[in-house]
């Protein structure tokens, strides 16, 4: 999988189960390429949701939710995930 259908993918199933007024999916992968752990194919994505919905959760809370819809691509293509909730 590219970067590109992550970011739909990714971008498709936080629209469909959080009620957010605005999704920015960035990708961060240049971050970890001199990492010795890196993996090709494995991407670091940077999460900006604008969602009243999660920010009326605790942090944790809202992570846990993110992290449950996104279950497959953080086993297969995600390495790493920044995470910022506005």
């Amino acid at each position: 999988m590219d970067i590109n259908q992550l970011i739909e993918i990714v971008k498709k199933k936080l629209a469909e189960n959080i009620v957010a007024e605005d999704i920015k999916i960035e990708d961060k992968s240049f971050l970890h390429e001199k990492h010795h752990s890196h993996q090709k194919g494995r991407y670091h994505l940077k999460l900006i949701i604008k969602s009243k919905e999660l920010k009326a959760k605790n942090r944790i809370e809202s992570t846990k939710i993110i992290y449950k819809l996104l279950d497959i691509e953080m086993k297969n293509f995600i390495h790493s995930i920044q995470i910022l909730i506005d």
